[in-house]
């Protein structure tokens, strides 16, 4: 047999050796680990394990609230300009007055990278599989595609996982029992935009 990977596999083989030391002292007289250091271990596990779950879900709410208000934030900010734009028409410079430019010629744009993908978040998840949404970019130039990004948290290259033109995605057959991380970014002919927030799962 191989030695589990999965976190829950190693616990189960944990308390398993541990029943089994336990039932057959005479078979196994001097184990290097007892079966009641195994079972303070897995008694430990578990609660880092709870203790981390519980600031994981501390961190997705946090990261939530925090979406929610920067959606509403940009929202307020885009009216105001166009508001500017309206009464600013006849003189684009007073916009400079509120950090903000005359509105780009639209070709132009067009030959722009995309803006930064916003607030990425994990939607669902479940074993081997992840939902991701995210918002649009405020500025640069039209999305054609999002390019949908997964590294391993203990770091390594970022690989393209799977493309989406809508700004939602399901990835299946993930891997399973490690901490990942993911992002997003904005492509179009004139090249990639920079890429999203990163968030992480462990599925």
């Amino acid at each position: 047999m191989n030695f589990p990977s999965r976190e829950l596999d190693i616990v189960r083989l944990a308390q398993d050796v541990a029943n089994g030391l336990a039932a057959n002292p005479e078979t196994f007289p001097a184990p290097p680990a007892s079966a009641e250091r195994l079972l303070e271990t897995v008694g430990k596990y578990n609660a880092a394990r709870d203790a981390a779950l519980a600031a994981q879900a501390t961190a997705v709410k946090g990261t939530a609230s925090k979406n929610e208000a920067l959606e509403e934030l940009a929202g307020l900010v885009k009216s105001n300009l166009r508001y500017a734009e309206s009464v600013s028409r006849d003189d684009p410079s007073r916009l400079q007055l509120i950090g903000w430019g005359p509105p780009r010629n639209r070709r132009f744009n067009e030959l722009e990278i995309p803006g930064q993908v916003m607030t990425l978040e994990v939607r669902q998840e479940g074993k081997s599989w992840i939902s991701l949404g995210w918002k649009e970019p405020f500025d640069g130039g039209p999305v054609s595609a999002y390019r949908i990004q997964r590294r391993r948290r203990e770091g390594g290259e970022w690989t393209d996982v799977g493309t989406s033109v809508e700004t939602a995605v399901t990835l299946s057959e993930q891997e399973s029992g490690v901490e990942l991380e993911y992002r997003v970014v904005g492509v179009n002919k004139a090249g990639e935009g920079p890429a999203s927030n990163i968030v992480r799962a462990v599925l």
